[in-house]
């Protein structure tokens, strides 16, 4: 599961930090779960496959520090701009953040396990050995902002609205509950027979809880910069729209004593500035404007960080070791446009992206190539041969996996990194060949039409900009024309959630549970309904059974094999041209904020961090 992260999560953790989990005093899996021996027992916890680490009773996550102080302001620097505070629909662009510091929900994460959840406003879980069912019961502390208490009633409007008016994602999980009832005033039940998707009580249990007396369902679809109510340890204090907004911190939040939050939510004030373009995003940071930046541009890091505030240790540059799978980036095809319904086509494009070239002379050769879409992962199909219970979940699609793929033998193409490359140059011209068309002199044309093949790669920041013009020159020796076409924030939004576009950039993250947001982002439903992040337009029946299957799996390795044979059939349909990652994660900040020394399995968080001492910002 990676959406509806009842956190802000980052992107990258700590390598190996699961193992580490399992040694320190408070876990214990033995002990996690007295009652997993009887089904429908009330639990603190729940966990997509085994148990819960952590036992009824611990005293704090890991990775937080307890006695942190509290008190000042984080500010954080955001990339673009947001014209609304509601992050629950399709329209509008909203702070992401308002999920989770003012909206919570019924279980939150711990970040040391690929997929377990906590009590948070629901004290206590239970299930039965099918999932059939399950019933929240809510801590009787639980309140929203405005005193009001958190009642079994805001849980089952808030799962109705989202339904049926939220984003897409939310309509495609909870249309799936057959019922819900709320069995008393605290506590809720929903019925789950005939979903057969294991996930779906964890995704209820992360699903945003509203207040129903504050939100009118009328109108709920419609931007706002109404501030939301939420029951969570932030309200929304002032909003510059489009340019700044505060998070307060809620002086009787209710759950400040849980010891899911002990250490987190440590400043008064969490306030989000939106910079307009890459570069005065960047110098802002250098003057001191916003506190942590996280990097991705191995030049910028290995260049642009000569600064005095460096050299003297007021900003400290820091690597975290990732432990969730590589996020994978792509120069994405829209299969929805005729030029790109050719897999041949798609290959070959591939093949004329020359990554060695790039990291060697842009990125001070940090990066790697990425291939599959769980990178770096136990999940990953990369290089490994399909098991048998893989290819038993295959063999009734023998044309989606490639015998290469299958085999764990195919990698992306490697050039000899001269930006000439000729070998990698004809074997895309062949495949072009085969797949109608012909180079004329230095334009490729369709064979039949004599049209030029040229379409148009989608950007909006200077990062992106550069390295679709990188790839524009590698496609022009193969006669292909891909114009460049920068679009603001908005603009570039809009066009991207309606599919209104060639070609894009994207960047899935993913975790060590995948689950339901798999079909949002390359289901077959997926692919005509706006707002999805199936932006491939991927419409496969092998696609939908590999994550019927793995939604289905009890055991992890059964679910490892579901999803390394969805892996296979997604490398092999070469919806994008896979980019690179960074094998590690890279954060620079202010010396005057501080962190906790452990880091969780899904890297840092800065929820967990404190302000070590003032600056003149606050």
């Amino acid at each position: 599961m990676t959406l509806s992260n009842p956190r802000i999560c980052p992107l990258a953790g700590m390598l190996g930090l699961l193992a580490v989990a399992f040694s320190v005093g408070q876990i214990n899996p033995a002990t996690a779960n007295p009652d997993k021996s009887r089904p429908g027992a009330p639990q603190h916890g729940i966990a997509m496959h085994g148990e819960p680490a952590l036992a009824p009773g611990f005293d704090h996550l890991r990775y937080a520090n307890p006695a942190a102080p509290k008190g000042g302001r984080l500010t954080h620097g955001a990339l673009g701009t947001f014209d609304s505070l509601n992050p629950f629909i399709v329209k509008g662009l909203a702070p992401t953040q308002i999920r989770g510091a003012v909206i919570e929900s019924l279980l939150a994460r711990g970040y040391d396990e690929p997929f377990t959840l906590y009590g948070l406003l629901a004290k206590t879980v239970e299930t039965d050995a099918e999932r059939s069912y399950v019933t929240f019961t809510l801590d009787l502390a639980a309140r929203f902002s405005d005193g009001k208490p958190v009642t079994a009633d805001d849980v089952i409007f808030s799962w109705q609205l989202l339904r049926d008016k939220g984003r897409p994602n939310y309509r495609t999980y909870y249309v799936k509950v057959t019922g819900a009832q709320a069995l008393s005033e605290r506590v809720v039940r929903f019925d789950l027979a005939g979903a057969n998707d294991r996930e779906l009580l964890l995704i209820l249990g992360l699903m945003p809880v509203l207040a129903k007396h504050a939100v009118d369902p009328e109108t709920f679809e419609e931007t706002t910069f109404d501030p939301v109510i939420g029951s969570g340890p932030y309200v929304i204090g002032k909003v510059d729209p489009g340019r700044r907004v505060t998070l307060k911190r809620d002086p009787n939040y209710w759950g400040r004593d849980l010891a899911i939050n002990r250490g987190f939510w440590n400043f008064d004030e969490i306030r989000f500035d939106y910079y307009r373009d890459a570069n005065s995003y960047f110098e802002a940071f250098k003057k001191g404007l916003y506190d942590l930046r996280a990097e991705n541009d191995p030049s910028r890091w290995e260049t642009a960080y000569n600064v005095p505030a460096v050299r003297d240790g007021r900003i400290v540059k820091e690597a975290f070791q990732i432990g969730m799978p590589k996020g994978l980036s792509g120069f994405v095809f829209n299969t929805r446009r005729p030029i790109f319904s050719d897999i041949r086509v798609r290959e070959a494009m591939g093949l004329l992206f020359d990554f060695e070239w790039l990291n060697h002379n842009y990125f001070f050769d940090r990066y790697q190539r990425s291939a599959s879409y769980f990178e770096g992962s136990e999940l990953s199909a990369r290089g490994r041969p399909a098991d048998a219970r893989e290819r038993m979940l295959l063999a009734p699609f023998p044309d989606a996996v490639s015998d290469a793929v299958m085999a764990g033998a195919w990698q992306p193409p490697a050039s000899d990194s001269s930006g000439r490359d000729r070998a990698t140059l004809k074997r895309a011209l062949d495949l072009l060949r085969s797949a109608g068309y012909e180079l004329t002199g230095t334009v490729l044309r369709q064979r039949g039409t004599r049209r030029p093949f040229s379409f148009e790669i989608l950007v909006t920041t200077h990062d992106q900009e550069r390295l679709a013009l990188a790839f524009s020159r590698d496609l022009k020796r193969a006669g292909i024309t891909a114009r460049v076409r920068v679009a603001d924030a908005v603009q570039y939004d809009r066009r991207r959630i309606t599919y209104d576009f060639d070609m894009i950039e994207y960047r899935w993250d993913q975790s060590l549970s995948p689950g339901n947001e798999q079909a949002f982002y390359w289901g077959s439903a997926a692919a005509d309904a706006q707002g999805t992040r199936n932006f491939m337009g991927a419409k496969s029946p092998a696609i939908d059974a590999m994550i019927a299957a793995l939604l289905q799996a009890r055991e992890r390795d059964e679910f490892i094999s579901a999803v390394r044979a969805l892996d296979r059939v997604l490398m092999s349909a070469f919806y994008l041209v896979p980019l690179f990652h960074l094998p590690e994660q890279w954060v620079a900040r202010w010396t005057t904020i501080a962190h906790p020394t452990e880091t969780s399995l899904f890297g840092y968080l800065p929820e967990t961090w404190w302000r070590s001492k003032p600056n003149n910002r606050d």
